[in-house]
């Protein structure tokens, strides 16, 4: 079946596997995701991804981050920018999510970042989805 939009399926996958306690995920891969992937990791939201090179198309593994006190790592995702409404921001209005505790993740022109890497630089893009 056909995916129209990648990254809300990832989001979807990813809240899914956490309520039935799994602790890696496999997801068809795309150059967006496999950027979305790198700064979760990044950011300390899961443990590691793996790029699977398969033969029709390859696969992103994902292995989620939990404690046994605390949980999962990603408590919460909100997609933003959807295929039916885009949502770009400035370099001014870039969101905070959580009072910083969570991390905004755009799309620039220089590629997928976070939002306080894109304030930093002074750019703007579209808002794909914010963890926390």
């Amino acid at each position: 079946m056909a995916i129209n939009d990648h990254l809300s399926n990832l989001l979807a996958r990813i809240r899914n596997a956490q309520m039935a306690r799994f602790d890696q995920l496999e997801v068809p891969s795309a150059h967006v995701l496999e950027n979305v992937a790198r700064i979760l990791k990044e950011e300390g939201f899961i443990k590691n991804y793996k790029v699977l090179a398969e033969k029709n198309q390859n696969a992103l593994k994902i292995f989620l981050k939990s404690l046994p006190e605390t949980g999962y790592a990603i408590k919460g995702m909100r997609r933003v920018s959807r295929p039916g409404r885009r949502v770009y921001v400035g370099k001014d209005d870039i969101p905070t999510v959580k009072s910083g505790f969570g991390v905004a993740i755009l799309s620039t022109s220089r590629g997928v970042m976070t939002g306080e890497k894109a304030r930093k630089l002074a750019i703007g893009g579209e808002v794909l989805c914010e963890v926390w």
